[in-house]
């Protein structure tokens, strides 16, 4: 019998051969690996990625208005959606999109946010606002607030440099300035036609021709950014001749805004205390996880059946995780716009 042939290699120097392929084999991989994860980073976005940007003016009665003052809320909230879409166009975040557009609106005298306040029954503007992360879940917000020139950048502040979700009154404004947002005197607050609004609402309480007074409602916006993140902000005066200290829905969580990047971004205007008694931004997105049903069927049910029932007027606008929009209102007009990655805007009242 031939006898078999062994390599003449030694068993160990064999040995040390497998050990260094093996070791080299694995420095290959975890190059690999780290090439494509550095890749990964700062890869560009897909084409095919979407956005979209929904933003409100307020909910209420019909307005009597002049056509070229609608004109002037159209062309301000074009500038709020133009303002918004920039971030999201240039790959910013949803956060960051809500937050510009609604400071547009709230510069402006033309809503009841910031600067276009309505008046308490004291004569003085409170404001609130919050803002919402649907990636995160986390939440800030202020209330009660007179002299924070841009409530909804407190909102965030506490969101993102706080350990708190609400804060309110003196303690808001302590902390918006330690964190170097502008502060104002309350008379910048001041418009002649709020005010005039105040002393109609005064003088209908002496007689019973009811409420007549314009509404003038609250601001806010919802965004979907191109990495799937969802985000929703509101901010408003509150109510014309409401009481000192009143806090509607806006700066409540899950009663004005919600986001959630499992459902939708959702962001409420109208009576206050009823959107708060049925918490409603955050009821459309359980019936969204929990019943499985579209947003359109959610908020429409919310605005157009719930509410409704209830004697409440108001509306919202919404954006789910896909790009779906939703508007519904049930008062007599709404200010409302949206416009996404497809290059398509609309606004409407």
């Amino acid at each position: 019998m031939q006898k078999s042939k062994r390599s003449n290699i030694p068993f160990n120097f064999q040995h040390s051969l497998i050990n260094i392929r093996y070791s080299v084999l694995l420095l290959l991989c975890s190059f690999i690996t780290a090439c494509y994860s550095q890749n990964a980073s700062v890869a560009p976005v897909s084409h095919s990625a979407k956005w979209v940007l929904v933003i409100h003016g307020g909910a209420g009665g019909k307005s009597s208005m002049t056509p070229e003052q609608q004109k002037q809320y159209e062309a301000k909230m074009r500038e709020a959606l133009k303002t918004g879409s920039e971030i999201l166009e240039h790959q910013g975040s949803a956060l960051d999109a809500v937050e510009a557009a609604i400071k547009v609106m709230e510069d402006s005298p033309l809503f009841n946010a910031g600067k276009g306040s309505v008046f308490t029954s004291e004569g003085k503007n409170e404001m609130d606002a919050s803002i919402m992360d649907g990636k995160s879940l986390k939440a800030g917000a202020v209330a009660s607030v007179t002299t924070i020139k841009n409530p909804i950048s407190a909102a965030r502040a506490v969101m993102e440099k706080s350990k708190h979700v609400l804060l309110v009154g003196t303690g808001a404004e302590i902390f918006a300035q330690t964190q170097g947002l502008k502060i104002v005197d309350p008379s910048y607050f001041y418009t002649k036609e709020r005010w005039d609004d105040l002393q109609k609402a005064r003088e209908q309480q002496k007689s019973t021709k009811g409420d007549t007074v314009k509404k003038h409602g609250t601001v806010g916006a919802v965004a979907l950014d191109m990495y799937g993140n969802l985000a929703a902000g509101t901010s408003t005066g509150g109510m014309t001749n409401k009481m000192k200290g009143r806090v509607g829905d806006s700066p409540i969580i899950g009663a004005g805004t919600y986001a959630n990047n499992n459902t939708c971004a959702v962001s409420c205007t109208g009576h206050g205390e009823y959107f708060i008694r049925n918490v409603v931004a955050y009821d459309i997105s359980a019936l969204m996880e929990y019943k499985g049903i579209s947003l359109e069927e959610a908020t429409s049910f919310e605005i157009r059946e719930k509410l409704r029932n209830q004697g409440a007027s108001g509306g919202l606008i919404a954006v789910d995780k896909n790009g779906n929009i939703a508007m519904p209102f049930n008062s007599e007009m709404m200010f409302r716009g949206f416009i996404n990655s497809d290059g398509k805007t609309e606004i409407s009242h």
